[in-house]
């Protein structure tokens, strides 16, 4: 079993990006982290965001020391932070995304 590990790209990020599929538990912070570890509350996906702290709705989620975009609903820390809870600054159309698939669900295909 892989160890949970997941990066901070700028130290003024409230969210970094699994590495790995990460497990509830102690997640080591690699990159520019303020700390050596969190504690995430539920499985994460390889290469999405957990929230490094708590987040209140409408508060941007900031990557790469910039907002991507903000909050759609208190997003607790330690939790997976994806299109269930947010919305992106630059695709307004990422609200309307299957939250596994990505696939637009404002779309009938027929």
């Amino acid at each position: 079993m892989s160890e949970n590990t997941a990066f901070v790209i700028d130290r003024r990020d409230n969210v970094a990006t699994a590495l790995n599929p990460l497990e509830p538990g102690e997640v080591r912070l690699l990159g520019d982290a303020a700390a050596s570890f969190t504690v995430i509350s539920e499985p994460i996906p390889k290469g999405h965001k957990l929230a490094l702290r708590d987040i209140p709705a409408g508060e941007g989620i900031i990557k790469y020391g910039i907002p991507i975009g903000h909050a759609t609903r208190a997003i607790a820390g330690g939790s997976w932070v994806h299109l269930h809870v947010m919305a992106s600054n630059y695709d307004e159309r990422s609200s309307h995304l299957d939250i596994n698939t990505g696939a637009p669900k404002d779309t009938r295909y027929e």
